[in-house]
């Protein structure tokens, strides 16, 4: 990464697509490289466990949701962007902190999925804001 690049998180959510479009135009004024991230992480079970996929298939859904989401925010239109796409294993806060302390900008959505999770244990955007080694932008969902 370089100095002035942009980290947003997205997690496929109204908000995280919020802050997509924020970030997106943000990079555009200022020319500074968008570094659009999807973190995943193994979920933990109790007792008896449900069958869960293989590490890669987490890894591709988490990927597929970001194609996803940067295309439904973005179209085709990819002009005048430097834009990289990453899917990163790990939590989603810890991911994002640990993008920040090379990023100059990180940009997050106000309320991604797992509200309920996030009310026992800190939100994602609460963590960012918290520890994040650069700026930190919350944007809400519409």
């Amino acid at each position: 990464m370089r100095v002035g690049d942009i980290v947003v998180g997205v997690d496929g959510s109204p908000s995280a697509k919020a802050a997509l479009r924020w970030a997106v135009r943000q990079a555009r004024l200022t020319g500074g490289r968008l570094h659009a991230v999807t973190a995943w992480e193994m979920p933990s079970y109790y007792g008896w466990a449900p069958m869960l996929p293989y590490e890669e298939d987490l890894a591709s859904t988490a990927g597929k949701v970001l194609t996803t989401a940067v295309h439904s925010v973005l179209g085709d239109d990819r002009t005048d962007l430097d834009l990289v796409e990453s899917v990163m294993p790990g939590h989603p806060a810890q991911v994002l902190i640990d993008m920040s302390a090379h990023g100059g900008l990180l940009v997050i959505g106000s309320r991604g999925h797992g509200a309920f999770t996030g009310t026992l244990i800190g939100s994602v955007s609460q963590q960012c804001v918290q520890h994040a080694r650069c700026p930190v932008v919350v944007v809400r969902g519409a």
